[in-house]
């Protein structure tokens, strides 16, 4: 008898960075890892072209669930349970997360992490955040099963959510292969990047977390003599940094380049000094890993998960501390590196593969669809 697992991408935009490159990876690998099963999607409007593209089954729309947060919200709490149904699905993995916050067919449920409650926001931010731990606390205790992406995060859900560790299973992100970018030279006109001067490489989305704030605040302490060249990519439309260049005087050494293809990314991998992570929190901290296993020198706030990911292999400031961090930048950039540091780094950034995390992943689907069937 073969397994139907229903796969919640009702969230899926295509524009929400980490967890639907995670969920990408391990989606097209999952055939091959569990052979009898048959997978079905589930999404909403805006995302029904492109979870078609990569989806290896049938993919059912929600027309009413849209791209905002709180359809989305709206779409676990009322409609996954009935899809699931319909589509007499076995088992129902929901791999961004949030989920419906009320048992119904078996549910393992991926939490990436818990940034909303680690760091303050807003009055406004802190009542949405409010909600966001209601639902994502209550969809956890839920789930049959829970995967994490890092030791950091599995130890806040337990703290946070008071979730049984027995039930948590930590499965580490992978990385992508490293690919040789066809045209550096190109690429770099493209996005008016002078490769005359030290390149400093960091990526993201503008959330606030991500403290691309305090990594400009600590370029604007050096010496315009000491400045890098601040290459910091991810962004849609206007850039939320422009201003904060603009104010400090940075417009010659910050580019924001807003969103760019793969092949610029490798192109700036290929030609970057250091490789920049300043953020304050993170579940796992994937482009530390991508960064590393091109050989790229790495800086990373010091923080738990981003020791776990980056290991001894990157180095480790305050991120909080402009002067500090601007130090630290400088001192990275005037020593000398070797082929042997890079090939250690390279070595350590291919220990997180997108294979073993869709392997662990199938296992622990596997693990929960016996233990119902077995009942």
């Amino acid at each position: 008898m073969r397994t139907r697992i229903l796969i919640d991408l009702l969230g899926y935009t295509g524009r929400r960075g980490g967890t639907e490159t995670y969920a990408r990876e391990i989606i097209t690998r999952l055939p091959q890892l569990l052979p009898n099963a048959e997978f079905v999607a589930v999404t909403g409007r805006d995302g029904t072209e492109r979870v078609g593209a990569f989806f290896p089954g049938q993919v059912v729309t929600v027309p009413w669930v849209r791209a905002s947060s709180s359809f989305w919200a709206l779409g676990e709490l009322f409609a996954l349970d009935r899809v699931a149904r319909s589509v007499t699905a076995n088992l129902v993995w929901s791999p961004a997360n949030f989920g419906p916050i009320r048992r119904g067919v078996p549910r393992v449920t991926t939490i990436h992490d818990l940034i909303y409650r680690e760091i303050p926001g807003s009055t406004r931010e802190r009542l949405s955040r409010a909600v966001t731990s209601w639902l994502m606390t209550r969809a956890a205790r839920s789930s049959d099963q829970l995967i994490t992406i890092s030791q950091a995060t599995s130890e806040a859900i337990r703290r946070y959510m008071e979730i049984d560790p027995d039930s948590v299973h930590v499965v580490l992100n992978g990385s992508t292969l490293p690919e040789r970018a066809p045209d550096v030279h190109g690429a770099m006109r493209q996005l008016g990047i002078d490769t005359r001067r030290p390149i400093v490489l960091s990526t993201g989305n503008r959330m606030p977390h991500k403290n691309f704030d305090g990594l400009i605040r600590a370029v604007a302490t050096l010496a315009p003599s000491e400045r890098p060249l601040l290459v910091i990519p991810g962004s849609h439309g206007k850039d939320p940094l422009a201003d904060l260049v603009r104010s400090l005087g940075l417009e010659r050494d910050v580019i924001l380049p807003g969103w760019i293809t793969h092949d610029q990314l490798e192109a700036l991998y290929s030609v970057c000094e250091i490789y920049i992570c300043p953020s304050l929190a993170e579940g796992f901290g994937l482009p530390i890993v991508d960064a590393l296993r091109r050989g790229c020198r790495v800086i990373a706030n010091d923080i738990p998960v981003l020791r776990e990911v980056g290991g001894d292999v990157s180095t480790y400031t305050d991120a909080r501390e402009a002067v500090t961090f601007g130090a630290e930048i400088v001192r990275v950039l005037s020593t000398p590196d070797s082929e042997s540091a890079r090939s250690h780094r390279r070595s350590w950034g291919s220990r997180f593969t997108w294979e073993l995390s869709a392997q662990q992943t199938a296992a622990v689907l596997h693990d929960v669809v016996n233990r119902k069937a077995a009942r």
